[in-house]
């Protein structure tokens, strides 16, 4: 058998890469995925392994949520867990669309056609977008097989109960052996067609050695017939004395009922399931199919795939933008709720960037395609959240420890349970050792347990998503959590990071039209980042500029020239002192004022008269106070730091009542400062917008980026808030906090489930109360609790994140 390099994923161990590939199912798997030694995959053959040239992951179009290294290109079941894969919306976003099917107990299975998980069984779900996203095939299996195997289900069980009802307890009929047979003839499809899929992944469970729910189901369910049939078809082989009345009992409706409450359970999850990637759902619908692309005088509409970089598109009003690129013509108001989560509509103009999946309001654009594809925002932000969501926390470790454990523990409780009772049990000994050891292997659920924590992470970081926090890994929520000091950037973090005239002052006999106009008038010829906001006042103002001639520019001091028929000059008070400047000292205690503020106090000179001042300074966010606000009272230390001046660093801090500042520090430096707060027990959040910014984020526990910011600092950091809005790190960790209780309270749930259901199903309760858990009600309560598990975690999709 060789190796499938089209579906093979890497594996990185050591330095080497290796692919683990069946020809026959089409099953890929990682190498640290796989128990040594893997003997087989399916029908008893080998996996193969070889070096081979490395395959992106994300051209794996499956995989399973519970195990993040289980990936496959076709659709099947995880062959750790048994769950159905799942679909890997960061492939469709590259991809175009193609279904790739996964396990969402083992994300890492992935493949591309139907199957089942070779880790634990069960059914592979599509995880690429299909034509129709309500289509799930393994749902539609299950469903089918529940109605045939509900409705003949329900003769068997009546034709075993009839004794318990007063009006047949003593009819002949009740406990006849034709009544026996055609609880055999009914109770055969139920197990054998409709609990197929059970011995199918059970048995695949058992070559693999990864023991899983299904082991327990195929060996309770199996046992419960198999002894049935040969009870009724070779009652000479069993004393009567281990009988009721002369005869050994059957269980043909236990079998029936375990596997159509087994079945139950199974709908009941996938349909959870199902709505737990509503939010990938929500972000792949805002995509356009189409585009209109404009050729020479013609527009024609074109397949979104289609599109190009330097195409030409027009958008239409009540459109959505079909890629990310810039208005060339045309003027606007785009609604990009989508990624800020604010309804109010922006205005758009000639060389404003736009983002693909906005919609557009009111007129109609001409843009230049610059991101196309998997390039696209859009596309970024469903690969982010697709990846995060197949994520470990590390608070899984505890669950995995146990689960590995799980199953052998309870075969050998079962066995346990089997012996004592046969022992020490009441007559008929041999049917209460048979019944309350199949209840115990009927009621563990190790599904509970293994769906605890991924069912939380996949719809908190799709309820993240919707908010506009985008998470990229579940490691990420869990350091969140119990972050104590969180240190801030503060240029287009705290600030909006860009200079801005916010003060303009004129001397007496001037106006402020008169001392901006002169100011920007100059400003045309400069490159300076000041001038910059100079020209921008003006252009808001809607003042008409003068030409200028003779432009100088003095280093360290400012400009010159003459604006009409005067000699202009702008720059420091040192600057136009020397140049002997008249009525400076008028302007002295305003100047000052500013400069204590933070600002940047602009000097402006007509004549040689002193003309007024400008304040230039990158403004505060609106947003930032109240920010700062509710992470105090989640309990935060908050740090500015900054490369900037301590006095503009300290009126900032002053303003937003900062804990501490540490100012003019160098990139490089930021790293070393929070290395050394981790080092002092800190545990360190840390936030920023810019290149100078990654080496901090990557070395804080938890590096929250900006999303106006740079590419590199998004790379860098656990989190990204599309808004680059400092409040979205409030409803970040509030959204942390309430991850880590869902997750702790599906572990507790799994946990006590567990503890108080198998000592009951193995009779503990009857020396006391009489009372024995049935193998039916076992089935029941095993069913009901991975559905408990997958409700409680879609709590998440609805809580507030505005406070704790």
């Amino acid at each position: 058998m060789t190796v499938d390099e089209s579906t093979a994923l890497r594996a990185e161990s050591d330095g080497v890469v290796h692919f683990f590939c069946c020809d026959h199912c089409r099953q890929t798997f990682l190498a640290p995925a796989l128990p040594a030694p893997v003997k087989s995959c399916c029908g008893g053959k080998g996996l193969s392994s070889a070096p081979a040239t490395p395959v992106p992951e994300a051209k794996s179009k499956y995989f399973c949520p519970m195990c993040p290294e289980v990936a496959s290109g076709v659709p099947g079941d995880c062959p750790r867990c048994g769950m159905a894969l799942e679909k890997n919306h960061s492939w469709i976003s590259a991809s175009g669309g193609a279904v790739v099917y996964t396990c969402p107990m083992h994300p890492e299975v992935r493949q591309e056609s139907p199957g089942e998980c070779p880790i634990c069984g069960m059914a592979l779900e599509p995880s690429g977008e299909q034509a129709d996203e309500d289509e799930n095939p393994e749902l539609a299996d299950m469903s089918h097989r529940l109605l045939i195997g509900g409705l003949l289900t329900l003769p068997v069980f009546g034709l075993a109960m009839a004794h318990l009802v007063p009006a047949w307890r003593h009819a002949d009929w009740a406990m006849s052996d034709w009544s026996r047979w055609l609880q055999f003839l009914l109770s055969t499809p139920v197990v054998f067609w409709a609990g197929w899929p059970f011995f199918k992944r059970g048995a695949k469970s058992f070559r693999s050695g990864h023991l899983n729910m299904f082991s327990l189901i195929a060996i309770g369910v199996g046992t419960a017939w198999f002894f049935s049939a040969a009870v009724m078809l070779f009652p000479h082989l069993f004393p009567a004395t281990l009988g009721s009345a002369g005869k050994m009992g059957v269980y043909f409706e236990a079998a029936a009922m375990i596997v159509v409450l087994v079945l139950l359970g199974q709908v009941l999850e996938l349909r959870a399931r199902h709505r737990t990637g509503s939010a990938l759902r929500e972000l792949l619908s805002l995509a356009p199919k189409t585009a209109r692309l404009i050729q020479g005088n013609e527009e024609v509409d074109v397949p979104l795939a289609n599109v190009k970089v330097g195409d030409l598109l027009r958008v239409r009003p009540g459109e959505k933008v079909p890629v990310d690129g810039a208005v060339l013509t045309g003027a606007t108001s785009i609604n990009e709720s989508m990624i800020t989560g604010e309804p109010i509509p922006v205005p758009k103009g000639a060389g404003d960037s736009v983002t693909g999946g906005t919609i557009n309001a009111t007129g109609s654009l001409v843009i230049r395609a610059e991101h196309v594809g998997s390039d696209t925002l859009l596309a970024r932000i469903v690969g982010m959240v697709a990846e995060a969501q197949r994520s470990r926390a590390p608070i899984q470790a505890l669950a995995d420890k146990v689960a590995a454990i799980f199953v052998p523990t309870v075969l050998a409780l079962a066995a346990l349970t089997f012996v004592l009772w046969y022992w020490l049990g009441p007559e008929p000994r041999l049917a209460y050792a048979f019944i309350n050891a199949v209840a115990v292997l009927i009621i563990a659920c190790p599904c509970a347990l293994g769906l605890a924590t991924p069912m939380s992470i996949m719809v908190g970081i799709g309820r993240g998503a919707r908010a506009g926090i985008l998470i990229r890994n579940a490691e990420a929520v869990e350091n969140l959590e119990k972050v104590s000091t969180l240190v801030i950037d503060k240029t287009g973090t705290l600030t909006e990071g860009h200079p801005r005239v916010t003060e303009i002052l004129p001397a007496a006999d001037f106006t402020e039209e008169t001392v901006l106009t002169c100011a920007a008038s100059l400003e045309q010829q400069s490159e300076h980042p000041l001038a910059a906001a100079v020209l921008q006042a003006t252009k808001d103002r809607g003042y008409p500029l003068s030409s200028a001639s003779g432009f100088q520019s003095i280093t360290g001091g400012g400009v010159a020239g003459e604006v009409g028929d005067h000699p202009v000059k702008l720059g420091n008070r040192r600057f136009l002192e020397e140049s002997g400047i008249s009525g400076l000292t008028d302007l002295d205690s305003q100047a000052e004022a500013w400069q204590r503020e933070g600002r940047t106090v602009l000097f402006v000179a007509r004549g040689d008269r002193a003309a007024g001042l400008i304040a230039v300074a990158d403004p505060i966010k609106d947003s930032s106070p109240e920010a700062i606000r509710s992470l105090h009272r989640l309990g935060l230390k908050i740090i500015m730091m900054t490369g900037d001046n301590e006095r503009t660093a300290q009126a900032v801090a002053r303003k937003l009542n900062l804990d501490q500042v540490e100012a003019g520090v160098a990139p490089k430096d930021k790293h070393d400062h929070v290395r050394r707060l981790r080092e002092s027990g800190e545990t360190v959040a840390m936030a920023g917008d810019g290149i100078n910014d990654a080496p901090a984020l990557a070395a804080a526990d938890v590096g929250i980026a900006m999303g106006t910011g740079t590419d590199v600092a998004m790379e860098s950091a656990g989190i990204t808030l599309v808004q680059g809005d400092l409040r979205g790190i409030a409803k970040a960790i509030t959204l942390s906090h309430a991850m880590m209780r869902n997750i702790r309270q599906n572990l507790f749930f799994a946990f006590v489930y567990n503890t108080l259901g198998i000592p009951i199903a193995a009779g503990i309760l009857y020396p006391y109360f009489g009372v024995l858990l049935s193998p039916i009600l076992a089935g029941a309560a095993m069913s009901l609790s991975s559905v408990s598990v997958i409700a409680n975690a879609l709590r998440l999709r609805t809580i507030p994140l505005d406070s704790e």
